[in-house]
């Protein structure tokens, strides 16, 4: 995911102290206590959002600042221990490469430039398949970007199937390490006392970004036994804590940014749609027929029967600095899109998108279909969710109710607006999907809302306007 103009509100893409116009009195706050809980030994379980990724790469900012680092730093208030993290070092502070902030465009649009010194790789490594350096010491966060909950069975998820981020916590004498058996040893060891678990946004976000087209959605069977067997795990010894649901992932900027803009350019220049490949890719599991041609109505976040454009925008950026009466067939783009072409039979001397012979790939949509698919997952998983915490008498932090009434409302914190726009939001990092450090100290204090509710305790949050959102070019 490189350039994140992407079409359907992301990133992820997720946040706050509360909303509505309100100023914590910091002064006057209650003495802080645990409650009926153990801080002492926490360990945080979960993906991307856990490992602290950020402007699509995993560096040591935003490790430090994590939601479970920033969690564990208040913990600390109420006889939180010491909270490891598989740390890059200063020298390679810059991990798996990551987007920055060059500037602008004429037309508005940001121009994001990859940030590739000083990173964290090992001999052997590709850009293909990274190797990043290996942290084999003991660690209480446990977050893996990009691991869904269908994956915490698989053996060798690191060193087989290929994942570098859990590769690099893998310890070279189990190379076949489950995702599932690395939690069970860190219980084993650390005998954690609280935990976080918050698993399973990629068993919908892989399939919503790819449109369908590149991956499959987690069966929700599978999904509640997997459940399972992780809060089993981090409950075996008695540890309480908190499950976290799955946002609505058509809510992020990843989706929302191009999409009403992109409208608002078809509108002016009288164009109904565009016609695009929709439905089951050649082969595919679904139906194994062609995909459809149809045209596509493209509709703001807010539009009934909505259809989003996913994957890089860059195709569509100039639409939205289109001169007002140029000509819709000269201007569009024409394709370069590899397997898509020879796929489809494409003919790139037609006009990309405005002729069924060019239409926009499936792979660029989410359609209406599976749109309905995407929102069946996420309610299933998130009612699986749910109900494995109310089970175990563990605190739930439903993070797709507050990520939604953000991406309707806003959040002010300390006199501060913040929303789900990109870029100017403050809340979305430049991946569109995941958090800026202001984002998830916002995830932070929830996380804390929801654990002093369940438990008495007094757990204090931080000041989220203190940590910075998108990075402007000095």
């Amino acid at each position: 995911m490189k350039s994140f103009f992407k079409h359907t509100a992301p990133a992820l893409a997720l946040l706050g102290l509360s909303l509505g116009s309100c100023k914590p009195d910091l002064e006057n706050s209650p003495k802080s206590s645990a409650g009926q809980a153990d801080f002492s030994r926490y360990v945080a379980v979960g993906n991307s959002l856990t490992a602290g990724f950020g402007d699509n790469g995993l560096y040591l900012e935003g490790q430090l600042n994590s939601y479970p680092n920033i969690l564990a730093g208040q913990l600390k208030a109420v006889g939180g221990g010491d909270f490891a993290q598989p740390l890059f070092t200063d020298a390679q502070a810059n991990g798996s490469g990551y987007l920055s902030l060059a500037g602008f465009t004429g037309g508005g649009n940001p121009i994001t430039v990859p940030v590739t010194t000083n990173r964290a790789l090992r001999a052997g490594s590709t850009a293909a398949a990274p190797l990043f350096t290996k942290f084999t010491d003991p660690v209480n966060n446990l977050g893996v970007p990009g691991i869904r909950m269908s994956d915490i069975n698989t053996p060798g998820y690191g060193s087989v199937q290929g994942n570098p981020y859990f590769e690099r916590i893998t310890p070279d004498a189990t190379p076949f390490q489950t995702y599932l058996g690395r939690v069970q040893a860190t219980v084993a060891s650390l005998k954690p006392t609280f935990f976080t678990e918050w698993l399973g946004n990629n068993d919908v976000l892989g399939f919503a970004t790819a449109g369908g087209a590149a991956s499959s959605l987690t069966p929700p069977a599978t999904f509640a036994a997997n459940t399972s067997l992780v809060l089993d795990a981090l409950t075996a010894g008695g540890a309480k804590g908190v499950v976290v649901t799955i946002p609505d992932v058509t809510g992020i900027p990843f989706f929302t940014t191009v999409g009403p803009g992109f409208r608002a350019t078809l509108t002016a220049n009288s164009v109904p749609g565009v016609l695009a490949l929709t439905g089951a890719a050649p082969g595919g599991a679904a139906s194994g027929n062609r995909k459809q041609i149809a045209t596509v109505d493209i509709r703001d976040a807010a539009g009934a029967g909505r259809q989003l454009f996913t994957l890089t925008s860059a195709p569509f950026l100039p639409l939205l600095g289109r001169p007002t009466g140029a000509p819709w067939r000269s201007f569009v783009p024409r394709a370069a899109l590899g397997s898509y072409l020879t796929a489809y039979g494409i003919d790139t001397l037609q006009a990309f998108g405005a002729t069924a012979g060019n239409p926009i790939p499936s792979a660029f949509i989410l359609d209406d279909v599976e749109q309905v698919q995407v929102q069946n997952a996420t309610t299933a998983f998130n009612t699986t969710l749910a109900a494995a915490a109310n089970q175990r008498n563990l605190a739930l932090f439903d993070a797709n109710t507050f990520f939604s009434s953000v991406a309707r409302n806003g959040l002010v914190v300390n006199g501060v607006n913040n929303t789900a726009s990109f870029i100017s939001g403050n809340l979305f990092s430049l991946d569109g999907v995941h958090p800026t450090p202001r984002g998830y100290a916002v995830i932070a204090n929830e996380m804390i809302k929801a654990i002093n509710a369940k438990y008495g305790s007094a757990v204090p949050g931080v000041d989220a306007t203190k940590y910075r959102g998108v990075r402007f070019p000095q």
